[in-house]
């Protein structure tokens, strides 16, 4: 059996599933979410407790099971606590405000760059360096963040562009012969 899979999943107080065919619903404090499981995998609701089943130890069985037991503990814990990801800007004059549900930075090109923040996330700028971005499900927390750190991703040289707190980068030496 896959050692994730056989897993339980801890449902918190206030979280709610239902399954209705291979369709998987979570509600809790801070939202709802939905997605479809494959339809080899079963879910169980056992007290306080989810487990997830398959059906045989096939290769595809196997592979599903610790796949959909990861997806759902994901579903649990955004509904629950929430996921995220926080930014920092690194380089002179890089900076980040927040107008509206846009985000604007200046990040060292000739104009500002803007992102229109997604209506199921929400972006904080806690000063002109740092930014965090919050929300229930975790594929979309990580994709808007990976999306604003694709603006301008931190150099080799100089270190300077958006990277995630504690993202170590690996910085190189200039050219030899320069002074």
């Amino acid at each position: 059996m896959s050692r994730i899979g056989k897993q339980p999943i801890t449902l918190p107080s206030k979280v709610e599933v239902s399954m209705k065919g291979t369709e998987l619903s979570v509600k809790g404090p801070k939202g709802a979410l939905a997605m479809t499981m494959p339809p080899e995998i079963s879910l169980e609701v056992a007290g306080e407790e989810l487990l997830v089943k398959r059906p045989s130890d096939a290769r595809r069985h196997r592979a599903l099971h610790g796949m959909a037991r990861s997806l759902a503990q994901n579903m649990v814990t955004g509904v629950s606590s929430g996921w995220e990801k926080a930014l920092q800007i690194e380089g002179v004059g890089y900076r980040a405000q927040l107008q509206g549900k846009t985000l604007t930075m200046s990040l060292g090109y000739s104009h500002p760059v803007e992102y229109a923040v997604p209506e199921d996330v929400s972006v904080e700028v806690k000063d002109q360096r740092n930014i965090s971005v919050r929300g229930i499900d975790k594929q979309r927390v990580g994709q808007v963040a990976a999306v604003i750190r694709g603006f301008k991703p931190p150099e080799p040289y100089k270190g300077t562009g958006i990277r995630y707190v504690g993202e170590r980068i690996l910085r190189k030496e200039g050219k030899a012969g320069a002074k």
